[in-house]
């Protein structure tokens, strides 16, 4: 029997539906599709309910980057009404303490501040080279998309979504209790979901499959649009 089950989108740092405009395209013919905003939020959690407060009472989940560790808090507060879990280009561990966490909060931290002096605009295309596959940027169209969506929020927001990620939750303990089908995907080439931390995501989630896309950055729904529905089909029609 072919699955119709609503799915639930959520997109990643400073994203929205422009990151899924593929997806949503071949999936809304028998899908309704629900992509949540996050608002103002600060907080993993928090942005957890707010998709919990407009979603479905039971839908098939995918979230992309920071959506991936919201759909892992939305499974921390209501696993019963997630038929199925798709994890792209995202991760589980809270931030290191210490000196191991430091490169990333101060990462982070630089592109807020470059976000506040210059704008937003300027921060994506300063960011651009860690969100892409190489080839994918001589991409102009890709790059203008993906610096259209994120200039569509503010530096607030983006520090705000900053300050979400450095302050995430632990989720691994959460992975081996997970009992619905989960697909697990992420680009070869992307530096901020590498492929080996999503194998150890995927080898502590009973049965999930993994995809680890060629040619494929950060950004796998714009980037292999194609290979990510391909992945995405099979998921959804796992029984």
């Amino acid at each position: 029997m072919t699955n119709t089950a609503p799915l639930v989108l959520l997109p990643g740092l400073m994203c929205d539906a422009t990151v899924w405009s593929a997806q949503i395209e071949v999936f809304s013919t028998r899908h309704t599709i629900h992509v949540p905003a996050y608002g103002e939020l600060d907080s993993l959690p928090a942005m957890a309910r707010q998709v919990l407060a407009g979603a479905p009472q039971q839908f098939a989940l995918a979230g992309h980057s920071m959506g991936g560790r919201i759909a892992l808090e939305v499974i921390r507060q209501a696993p019963e009404r997630v038929s199925r879990l798709a994890l792209l280009d995202t991760g589980c561990h809270a931030l290191p303490a210490g000196p191991t966490g430091e490169p990333e909060r101060r990462e982070r931290s630089r592109l807020a501040d470059l976000a506040r002096r210059e704008g937003v605009r300027a921060m994506a295309m300063n960011w651009m080279s860690a969100l892409l596959h190489g080839p994918h940027l001589e991409d102009a169209a890709l790059i203008e998309a993906i610096a259209r969506m994120f200039e569509r929020k503010t530096a607030d927001i983006f520090a705000r979504q900053v300050k979400a990620l450095l302050c995430r939750p632990e989720a691994f303990p959460l992975l081996a209790d997970i009992s619905c089908p989960v697909l697990v995907l992420t680009g070869r080439a992307d530096p901020l979901s590498r492929p080996e931390a999503n194998q150890e995501m995927a080898e502590a989630i009973p049965g999930s499959h993994i995809a680890i896309l060629e040619d494929c950055g950060h950004m796998a729904p714009q980037e292999q649009p194609a290979e990510v529905n391909r992945c995405l089909a099979r998921w959804l029609d796992t029984q």
